[in-house]
């Protein structure tokens, strides 16, 4: 089989004549102010691999423009794009003057960082949640997903970004750890990232053979920026206060050189949840030498610095007493603010490109890219001491109803208590960092009980790859590219700040003797300031991928066909010989190696010069990520049991409208994941066998066989009313399962210790699985975004140079992330049976246990988005403003949540939720308030 995969991706199945000889082609491009000639202008003649760029006098020349009906596509960063039909014949085509007026609009493009650029997670992957595939796109519908609904985490086609590709100069930037790009390592930097092509869906891309969500390539080559400076300034309440940028661009000079250099700070004292610091700086500088008109080579570096304060998701108790804005991550200490959940990016990025011209239709780009750097994540460590955490759940009102009768509390009435925690709780709400310090200088030995730390991340990346583009005939174009990735990815505990103690025992508290040993070959160490501690290993990647694209153009159809073809090998390597894991933590883990391959294929009918029919159809096999591929990898080296790769597909069609007025597309789509997996992490009471505390445990949970069924329709249509109005309406219905019921197992490190011990057998190396088989899950829907948005907006843009517009948006169908946990045979069982026997709860009231899994859907909501700005032209130069006003109505509402899998059977979790204020009900994370964005730029 692989074999014959091969053979299908690299064979050339067809013989095909090359072309005959074309015409030339030109025009001179001007800006509509002004009416002075743009340099550096791209000009592109669609479906054929036929690229100019304009000169200092504004002017584009195509020598051998291939006959027939073509489109031409005219593009420069800050201007609006002109697509102009065009007839090529015998004769030399001469366009005369083409007008770019400047796309004021694209100030919006520039705010859509402040909506996304906080993510969720908590791991220490640092990949972000956003809708940054969306930022170079212009159509009605993926517009309003990134500036309208992006606030409220909505996904296109409810696809997490790991099914996105997104690329610089052609090299894949999605993480090998979890698949997900990291937008921190550009941000701050989006003058010089806005020269972007995006491709929808499974729809071609000329780079790479991508996935189902899209294609999103960012063009860093010096060349392709208009010649230019800029400088801007920016107010916001979002994640950060201020920003301050500034970019120059130098254009191509005599002696074959062009360059460009930019800049950005962003700060905040605190964001818009309360402790939410913010400091990022960032710089870009790219730098490319010509050659000839055939050779020519592009440096970049990239450096963007960021380091934030995380907010907390909380229960409904809490954000009742303190409100959604709470956050209890921070504290006070010596007059300021300290967040102990800082999250730290600081990831360089450099990339050396080769453009080779072979002949006028084929073009070959090869790239070599190297990063480095480091990700970290900070939180509180404490031993043998009262969690620090303000929002533990003995801080809570809900410990005293949800564990307790009121009358266990002789002489006070359950209203007292309720009332005297609460006052307890809104007085002690923050985390108290002078109490910390008091407590490590009281320790005898001169040891922290109490310390920062951060999960850390030193990854190295090394990337090659060569993409070719060329033009086999005049309807024929072929793509093709190979890439190879190598990956060291160094993770440990570093230690940050032992609080005024003088070390920290390197120790896990929860165990004795040899089992309380991070590493036992450098027993009770002490730890300080800088080292590594707790856990520490590498993880080891090589993933080469390979695929060739044809498309066929003609003059009522146009289809293509792709392949391609993947390796992926994984290993862990343990730095630390574990005493929970004595035999199976220090040293190399197996090799195991994931082969892959795709195919997709698609058509366009043009059935008018206005109205076309167009699908796309995707298979494919995707390698788990090296996340999910080793469930406990702090600790040991295990590989999940029969891991497997993902089978994904997907098909769209869509009817697409281009009139003079109206531009529309209504589309249907339809997407199946299989046997994903997912893993996580928390503390569960009630999961195995024994009664009280020996039932509890934390644990590293894996679901495997995940199925997932993603369908619906989009809609988008804009219409110019009038020259100087437009009206817009778009939106998605979308139904987003779990498709199947999945299988649930939980690593439990204290059946290593009992293994050690002689209380279990075990033959080799621990088995630490524990089965709880399959989590009834199929229907359940899949969360963490709207199912459903509709938004109509009205724009106005004035013949001076100004505008304004306003949308109201509705989203609706988001729903709690439920735990597969709780919804396994464990749940019903009685674990601490006096028999030994796991038989079922005998107090099961059926009807209790289904309002109890039953998935919480979020209420729907309504906002209301304004934007407006306008521009001046002053002595030669560009002055302007850009303005949003977002969520005007300040509605409240949440974004995203889970399920504690805490108490982890019936008896548990009925006697929580039946308290009516549950120790351990769901977190949620909520959206922003009313927020503004304001942009002030001069360009010269």
């Amino acid at each position: 089989m692989k074999k014959l995969v091969i053979s299908i991706l690299f064979v050339m199945q067809v013989v095909f004549a090359f072309a005959q000889q074309g015409s030339l082609v030109k025009g001179k491009v001007v800006d509509s102010k002004t009416q002075k000639p743009l340099q550096n202008v791209v000009a592109t003649i669609r479906n054929t691999t036929l690229t100019a760029l304009t000169n200092s006098d504004g002017v584009f020349v195509f020598e051998n423009a291939p006959h027939g009906s073509h489109l031409l596509e005219v593009s420069s960063t800050g201007y609006s794009r002109q697509i102009l039909s065009i007839d090529v014949e015998g004769q030399p085509l001469d366009l005369g003057v083409v007008v770019l007026a400047e796309d004021i609009t694209s100030e919006q493009q520039l705010s859509l960082i402040t909506i996304t650029e906080n993510d969720l997670g908590d791991d220490n992957s640092g990949s972000e949640s956003t809708s940054g595939l969306l930022q170079a796109t212009r159509d009605a519908f993926q517009q309003s997903a990134a500036f309208n609904w992006g606030q409220a985490r909505f996904r296109i086609r409810g696809l997490d970004n790991e099914y996105g590709t997104t690329m610089i100069n052609g090299i894949v930037m999605n993480k090998v750890y979890d698949g997900r790009p990291q937008w921190s390592n550009w941000g701050g930097l989006n003058d010089a990232t806005r020269n972007q092509e995006f491709t929808m869906g499974s729809a071609p891309s000329d780079y790479t053979f991508g996935s189902i969500l899209g294609t999103q390539e960012i063009n860093t080559r010096a060349s392709f920026y208009r010649p230019g400076t800029r400088i801007s300034f920016s107010g916001t309440n979002t994640n950060y206060s201020w920003r301050m940028m500034g970019t120059h661009a130098s254009g191509m000079n005599k002696d074959g050189i062009a360059y460009v250099i930019s800049a950005s700070r962003r700060w905040a004292q605190e964001g818009y949840f309360d402790g939410t610091d913010y400091s990022a700086n960032s710089f870009f500088a790219s730098i490319e030498k010509r050659f000839n008109d055939k050779h020519s080579l592009n440096f970049t570096s990239i450096y963007a610095q960021n380091s934030r304060g995380k907010n907390s998701p909380n229960t409904a108790e809490v954000n009742r007493i303190a409100g959604e804005k709470y956050n209890s991550y921070w504290g006070w200490q010596d007059g300021e603010k300290r967040n102990s959940r800082d999250k730290d990016v600081e990831e360089p990025i450099f990339m050396l490109s080769h453009y080779w011209k072979i002949t006028d239709k084929t073009n070959l780009n090869t790239n070599v890219s190297y990063q480095f750097g480091k990700i970290g994540n900070s939180r509180l460590d404490f031993q043998n001491v009262n969690n620090p955490d303000p929002t533990y759940y003995r801080n809570l009102p809900s410990y005293y109803t949800s564990m307790y009768d009121g009358n266990t509390f002789v002489g006070n009435s359950e209203a007292n208590i309720l009332e005297a925690s609460r006052a307890r709780f809104l007085t002690n709400r923050q985390i108290d960092w002078n109490a910390m310090y008091a407590a490590n200088s009281r320790t005898a030995a001169g040891n922290s009980v109490y310390a920062l730390y951060e999960d850390r991340t030193d990854d190295k990346t090394w990337t090659a790859n060569s993409i070719l583009n060329t033009q086999l005939s005049d309807n024929i174009i072929l793509n093709a590219g190979a890439t190879y990735r190598k990956l060291k990815s160094h993770n440990f505990q570093n230690m940050l700040d032992l609080l005024g103690g003088q070390y920290f025992n390197d120790i896990d508290n929860f165990y004795t003797g040899n089992f309380a040993q991070s590493d036992l070959n450098n027993p009770n160490r002490q730890v300080g300031v800088g080292d590594a501690y707790g856990y520490n290993y590498n993880l080891l990647a090589d993933v080469a991928d390979a695929f060739t694209q044809f498309k066929f153009n003609y003059s009522t159809f146009d289809f293509y066909l792709a392949q391609s073809f993947s390796r992926s090998q994984y290993q862990r390597e343990g730095l630390y010989r574990n005493g929970l894991y004595a035999n199976n933590s220090f040293g190399k883990s197996d090799k195991i190696v994931f082969e892959n391959f795709g195919f997709k294929g698609g058509m366009t009918y043009k059935m008018t010069g206005r109205q076309m029919f167009d699908v796309n159809a995707i298979y494919m096999t995707k390698a788990p990520s090296l996340r999910n591929t080793f469930p406990n990898a702090r600790l040991n080296n295990i590989i999940v049991p029969d891991i497997n790769s993902e089978n994904i597909m997907s098909v769209d069609a869509s009817y697409i409208i281009r009139a003079p007025k109206l531009k529309a597309r209504l589309t249907g789509f339809y997407s199946t994941i299989k046997n994903a997996t997912e893993t996580s992490f928390f503390f569960a009471e009630g999961v195995f066998e024994g009664d009280g505390s020996d039932a509890n445990a934390f644990v590293a949970e894996t679901v495997t066989n995940i199925n997932k069924k993603n369908m619906g329709v989009e809609l988008g249509i804009e219409y110019q009313i009038i020259p100087t109005l437009k009206f817009t309406a778009t939106g998605t219905y979308g139904q987003y399962t779990y498709d199947n019921n999945p299988n649930v197992s939980i690593n439990n490190d204290a059946l290593a210790a009992l293994v050690q011990e002689g209380s279990l057998a075990s033959v080799g190396a621990p088995n630490t699985q524990v089965n709880f088989g399959q989590a009834n899950l199929k229907n359940y829907r899949l969360p963490g975004m709207p199912q459903q948005a509709y938004s109509v907006g009205l724009e106005y843009r004035d013949p001076h140079f100004w505008w304004i517009g306003a949308n109201a948006n509705y989203l609706a169908s988001n729903y709690l992330d439920v735990s597969a946990l709780l919804r396994t045979h464990n749940f019903f069982e009685n674990s601490a049976d006096p028999y030994g026997m796991d038989f079922p709860f005998s107090d099961i009231d059926r009807e209790n246990a289904r309002k109890l899994l039953k998935q919480e859907k979020f209420d729907d909501f309504y906002l209301v988005n304004l934007t407006g700005g306008k521009s001046w032209r002053i002595g030669g130069k560009t002055v302007g403003f850009f303005a949003s006003i977002n969520n005007v109505f300040d509605q409240t509402y949440k974004t995203g949540g889970f399920e504690q899998a805490r108490n982890a059977n019936y008896q548990e979790l009925n006697r929580d939720v039946s308290s009516g204020t549950p120790s351990f009900g769901p977190k949620y994370f909520y959206g922003y308030g009313r927020t503004y964005f304001v942009n002030l730029y001069i360009n010269f």
